[in-house]
This record gives C-alpha cells, sequence and structure tokens, in this order.
C-alpha cells in the first residue's frame, strides 16, 4: 500500500474505491484499527506535538480529507490519486457494511444528534445496522467502552472532533472490541439534518471551505492557515517522501 509523504504526515494515495476496499476489510479483520482523515490543521498540530503525530503515524488507514492536502502534495511534486472526502468515505462503506451485514456504532456530537443521524441512516441505507449510539458529551471512557463492546460493533465512526477523537481512537480501539474506528469530525450533525453540506457543485471544486466559512464566520482563523501551510509546503524539505 503507497504512502505519500506530505509534510511530515504519511497519507495513503488511494482512490475512493480503493480506500473503501480497505476499509471493509479492516472492518471485517482487524482489531481496534483506526482510520483518520487529517486536513492542513492537523499536519501543522503533527509537526509540532510527537505525540500527535503518532497517534496519526498508528492509523491503518490515512485519507487526504482536505483539497489542501491536495494542493501541498502537488506544490511538494507528489501529487496524491485525489481527495477522499471522510464524509463521502462513510458514505459508501456504509452502503458496504449494510451489504455485508456488518454492524455500526456512532458516537459523539450533542445528546439526540446521533439518534437522529441513526435513524436517517437507517432510511438511506436499508440493511444498515446501527448498534448503539452515544453522544459526544462524556466525561469517563469505560461506559462508552463497554457500551460498544456491548453492541459487539464492528465499525465504530468517532465523531468527537480532533484532536480529541484521534487520541480517544488510539488509546481505547481495541478495549471497544471493534475492529474498525473511523474519526469523522462533524460529520453525525450533517447525518442528522442539523449541518448542510455545500451543494454538489461546491464540493467538486474543492470549495466546501468557502461555504463553511460563510455560513461559519467564526472559522476564519482556522481558514486564514490555509495560505500559510501552502506557503511552508513550497519549503518544505523532504524528510521521507515516498514509499511503497
Amino acid at each position: 500500500m503507497k504512502k505519500t509523504d506530505v509534510m511530515g504526515v504519511a497519507f495513503d494515495d488511494m482512490t475512493m474505491e480503493e480506500a473503501v476496499s480497505r476499509a471493509l476489510t479492516l472492518a471485517k479483520e482487524g482489531a481496534g484499527a483506526y482510520a483518520v482523515t487529517p486536513n492542513p490543521e492537523l499536519v501543522l498540530m503533527a509537526q509540532k506535538d510527537p505525540a500527535y503525530a503518532g497517534t496519526l503515524a498508528g492509523a491503518a488507514l490515512t485519507l487526504p480529507d482536505g483539497i489542501g492536502i491536495i494542493y501541498a502534495a502537488k506544490l511538494l511534486k507528489r501529487p496524491l490519486t485525489g481527495r477522499v472526502p471522510g464524509i463521502d468515505f462513510a458514505g459508501k462503506l456504509m452502503e458496504k457494511l449494510a451489504e455485508k451485514g456488518l454492524k455500526l456504532y456512532l458516537l459523539g456530537a450533542k445528546p439526540g444528534v446521533a439518534e437522529t443521524a441513526a435513524e436517517n441512516l437507517r432510511a438511506k441505507y436499508p440493511g444498515l445496522t446501527i448498534c448503539g449510539v452515544h453522544d459526544g458529551y462524556f466525561t469517563e471512557d469505560g461506559p462508552v467502552i463497554r457500551d460498544i463492546r456491548k453492541a459487539e460493533a464492528d465499525v465504530v465512526f468517532v465523531c468527537l472532533g480532533a484532536p480529541k477523537q484521534e487520541e480517544w481512537m488510539r488509546r481505547n480501539g481495541a478495549a471497544t472490541g471493534a475492529h474498525l474506528l473511523v474519526g469523522l469530525g462533524g460529520s453525525l450533525d450533517v447525518f442528522a439534518g442539523t449541518v448542510q453540506r455545500a451543494p454538489a457543485w461546491m464540493q467538486k471544486a474543492g470549495l466546501e471551505w468557502l461555504y463553511r466559512l460563510a455560513k461559519q464566520p467564526s472559522r476564519i482563523g482556522r481558514m486564514a492557515k490555509l495560505p500559510g501551510f501552502l506557503v511552508k509546503a513550497v519549503f518544505w524539505k523532504d524528510k521521507g517522501g515516498d514509499e511503497a
């Protein structure tokens, strides 16, 4: 499986179909494996925090979700096959889980959101088994871990926001008994219908960030980091390169 280094984070260079196929294998055979979707902000975080960098490196799948990662890879002259947006990846994976009879657990968001998301997802993906849900407002991991294990989940969508969700998966993945955990940020809000995605043409053009900014002007501070990230990519000194 080809890995492409983008400023210190090794991304899996694969198509959406290949990513889903790999995830399905992990959903059947993994043991606490986890998937991450780092954006430029998280790559910068990993550069400053060796522990977080180690968490990303420990992922069984590292998918290029954001358009900023794609641009940086081009600037580094090691272009990735393309974006694998986390929420689209999750949708295609759920289709496969429904086909194979594998069980999904939803973790995260405000109380009530995961329940609504579960109802919507069951309707959208006939045959999908959602074996349990839990909101993201908990202070102790133990009860959540026990609930996931009791539900016998094959896959857990962990929507706690970064970097919390990545650290949670690394720390607790094996204890849950799940085969695969996937960090998906605010996806449960989208599945529940409380947050709307950008129009399809903006998604295809890689402009979802602009849509989110228009909807949430408070994100301007985070968005402002992207130009600096790309400038940094231009002057980035190779620290590993590609490996098969």
